[in-house]
This record gives structure tokens, sequence and C-alpha cells, in this order.
């Protein structure tokens, strides 16, 4: 099940007030357009620890997981299913 509406939520109150769900495209690359910096990321993988049940352990934190919608969600599902739930 996607979780893309629930993360773009988040997205958009935190970093990007002056859009909707529809404008934030899921493969809108967040790093290298500056949306999300560095401490941007540790609060987005705190969220996602949260909101999801999940620990965001060493080996996860390659950027690219949390570079977009898509791949935040993807992330998600993976760490769901290594985890068998």
């Amino acid at each position: 099940m996607s979780n893309t509406a629930t993360i773009k939520q988040f997205l958009i109150e935190e970093f990007l007030p002056d859009l909707t769900q529809d404008q934030l495209a899921d493969d809108h690359d967040l790093l290298s357009d500056g949306v999300i910096d560095s401490l941007g990321v540790l609060k987005l993988i705190a969220w996602v620890e949260d909101r999801f049940a999940l620990a965001v352990g060493d080996t996860d934190l390659d950027p690219n997981n949390f570079r977009s919608v898509a791949a935040i969600d993807a992330f998600i599902e993976d760490a769901h299913q290594r985890v068998g739930g």
C-alpha cells in the first residue's frame, strides 16, 4: 500500500507550505533541488521512524532513500517487508 499522500502531506507542511499535494511530483528530487538539507533529512528520518514504526539503521542512511516521495515510499515498503510487517 502506497504512503505517498501521507509523505507528501508531511513534506508540504514542513518544507513546502506553498505547494499542494498535486503540485509535488512523486519523483521530484528534494535533495538536489534544496528542498531538504541535511538537518531536514534528519527531521524526515525521525518522522519516518515515528509515523511508520520503523528503525532506520546506519545502512539505511543512503540519501537516495530520502531523495523523493517515491524513494521514501519505496524505502518504507522495503523496511516493512524486511521486518515482516
